[in-house]
């Protein structure tokens, strides 16, 4: 399929930070598109290395969740173990330091099922969404304010995990979706 794109983005006439944080800047853009239209747009910068969410199966076809605080929604949701990529980590490194951080499991397999955008009219934050497998117990300590309870879930019922009502990150959603294409594909069997 053929699709039509536009040739180059707009054209940045100015860029004002005006809002900072620990986390965050936001900054205001003027810009001009091709047609002479111009608009300002306003956006979150991260800080530019990326994060990981890993999908990890266990020997015995489970799913390994973490159930943890979240600031944007303030309540529990669940999840599956993600955090950033650390200056100088791989996708695949950031994603066994996270899995011994927050499940308290290594990996000795991970598989790249893809990488996504969040937001991205707004924000400039990039996810790798790995798959992992042959876990084994190792623990690293974490960035995390209090433990985070870890929730095993039957593989085989992946599809009722879309039913619980703390399982809506968009990032999570998609991670079990493209898990699902993945085993579907038996690109795991060789």
């Amino acid at each position: 399929m053929t699709q039509k794109k536009h040739p180059t983005p707009p054209q940045i006439l100015s860029n004002n930070v005006v809002a900072k944080s620990r986390l965050f800047t936001v900054e205001s853009l003027e810009l001009k598109f091709s047609n002479d239209e111009e608009r300002q747009y306003e956006r979150i910068r991260g800080g530019g290395r990326g994060a990981v969410m890993i999908v990890p199966i266990t020997a015995e076809n489970e799913l390994l969740l973490v159930r943890e605080y979240c600031a944007g929604t303030n309540n529990y949701q669940l999840g599956f173990p993600k955090g950033l990529i650390d200056p100088g980590e791989t996708p695949e490194q950031a994603a066994n330091r996270e899995l011994k951080e927050e499940i308290g499991f290594g990996a000795e397999y991970f598989e790249a099922l893809k990488t996504v955008t969040m937001a991205p009219s707004y924000f400039n934050a990039t996810m790798h969404i790995l798959f992992a497998k042959d876990l084994y117990p190792e623990t690293l300590l974490g960035d995390e304010p209090e433990p985070l309870v870890l929730v095993k879930w039957p593989l085989a019922q992946w599809q009722s995990l879309l039913e619980q009502p703390d399982f809506t990150e968009a990032r999570s959603v998609a991670a079990l979706l493209l898990l699902d294409k993945y085993l579907a594909s038996g690109a795991t069997n060789g």
